[in-house]
Formats: C-alpha cells, structure tokens, sequence
C-alpha cells in the first residue's frame, strides 16, 4: 500500500483540538494560501517621481558626483517598463514636498502602481534636498489608504540611494567581484538606520543597510543604481520584482573594495536590503 504525501501547508487537527471555526473564523486550508497578483492592466503604468541631488548648499554637504548618472540610468529603465518619468534636479525643500503632495493628491485611478525615488545625502531617517532635510516618514504618510484613496491597493514603491556624505566620504579604489582588474575611483558612505512607513502594498528599497557601506562612482553612478538598472534592463519587465531586489543584493555582495589609502574600508562591502509590505506578486510585464 502506498504511502500518502503530507500536504507540508496544511496542519492535521485531531478530534479534541479547536478549529478556527470554533471560534467565528472560517478554517484555511493549504490550498487556501494562494498567493495573487497586483492588477497591472490599467491604461497606464503609472508615475515615476526622481529626485536627484547633486549639490547642497549647505558646504559641509559634499557634491554627490556621478549622481547624475543614476538619474539618467534609471529615467531610461522606468521609461522602459511604461512608468511616466519625471526627474527634477537639485530642489529645494518646500519644491520637492510640493511635487510629493501635487503626486499624492492626483487620480491614479487608471495608473498600475507609483514609484518615487531619491538620490541624496541622508541622516537618521531623512533625504536631503538642495537646502534642507525631509523626512521620510512624512513623505510616505502621504500615500497612505486614507491621504491618496486612489493608489488604495496599488503598490507603492520608494527606492532611497541615501548616505551620509559630511561624514563618511573616502575616496577608495573599488571593483566589482566578477569583473576584471581594472580600477575606478569611489566614494565610501556610511549607512543609516530606516522607518519603515506603516500600511499595506508599500515597498521600501534601500541602497545600504545599517552598519554597512554605500559606494559611488564619479564616473558611473552608484552601485546600487548601476545594479538595479543593470538587472531592469535584463529581466525587469519578467521576473517578479522583490524576487529582482533579491538579485540585485545577489549581485552587490560579489562587490568590495580592493584597495584604499583608508585600510578601515579595504575589503568592505555595500549590502543593499528592501522591506516589502506588499500583499501580492508584483510583476512589470509589457504593456499591451
């Protein structure tokens, strides 16, 4: 007689043990844990928000060189998948919280998801904009269910290539673990602690986690951006997208610092890390 496979997603209960139905709830079984997809057939993917900062005017702000790398990459990869770019450039403080708000208060009623980005210096759970600080917080507070009805179970997506740059900048010789010898000049940061924004279909995508380094490339962009962008090229429009972000951490931890006039960063490597609240698989297939 054959033996029968335990379902591993179901748990037996015996005659003696209490059911959620016992209780008012109805009882879920293994073939009950299905997990859906985000609709991503509306007339339009939906906004694009970058906010690149290049120069502070604060002078113990360093000027993020190569950033302006990042902001092309990623404008042409998020063009790519359908997304309605929109890049601004050094930006006051007052101007980039208008253009969040502008954003929250608009109809995303026929648009499939929002994503906001922000290339920055950053500090103890805030991005810096040309003159001053924002907090993260206050901007993902406005995209919440209750703020922005309209984006109500859409996904909400916020990518930070964030670092403390008055503190943490070193100048470095840097490569990647699977390329060849050539050297390049980088800038090493440091990571900071996250909030993380309480609510459903929210994805927070971080360049560093704590304790770790962020690396730049005056003459490529960052790590993190050349990465992800380098993997939305390849697979973004197919493969699921957290399944992505864990690829893309793949790929950074093949990558250190060779050599440094600061022997602290020799070896160090940039771990980038994401805190999905989403509720179901997100994938950016083609636009029919």
């Amino acid at each position: 007689m054959s033996k029968v496979e335990k379902d591993p997603c179901r748990a037996d209960v015996g005659s003696e043990s209490k059911t959620a139905t016992d209780h008012g709830v109805d009882a879920h079984t293994g073939s009950d844990f299905t997990l859906g997809e985000y609709k991503m057939n509306h007339m339009s993917r939906g906004m694009a928000l970058i906010f690149n900062q290049e120069t502070f005017r604060d002078r113990s702000k360093t000027t993020r060189s190569g950033t302006n790398f990042d902001r092309d990459n990623l404008e042409k990869r998020f063009k790519e998948l359908n997304f309605d770019v929109q890049a601004h450039q050094d930006l006051r403080r007052v101007d980039i919280l208008a253009k969040i708000k502008e954003a929250a208060l608009d109809d995303h009623v026929n648009a499939d998801c929002f994503v906001c980005v922000f290339l920055s210096h950053g500090e103890k759970d805030k991005v810096w904009a040309h003159d001053k600080d924002i907090s993260i917080d206050d901007v993902t507070a406005l995209f919440k269910g209750d703020k922005c009805r309209s984006l109500v179970g859409k996904p909400k997506i916020f990518i930070l290539q964030a670092c403390r740059g008055c503190e943490y900048d070193l100048p470095v010789t840097g490569m990647a673990g699977d390329s060849d010898d050539e050297e390049e000049q980088v800038v090493a940061d440091a990571g900071v602690l996250h909030t993380l924004p309480a609510g459903a279909d929210f994805l927070m995508c971080y360049s560093v986690a704590k304790g770790y380094f962020s690396f730049r490339d005056p003459n490529n962009g960052s790590w993190y951006i050349q990465d992800l962008c380098e993997t939305l090229k390849g697979c973004g429009d197919s493969l699921e997208f957290t399944e992505l972000l864990t690829l893309v951490n793949s790929k950074m931890a093949k990558r250190f610092v060779k050599k440094c006039s600061i022997k602290a960063a020799e070896g160090k490597k940039q771990i980038p890390c994401f805190a999905s609240m989403l509720t179901k698989k997100l994938y950016f297939r083609p636009k029919k």
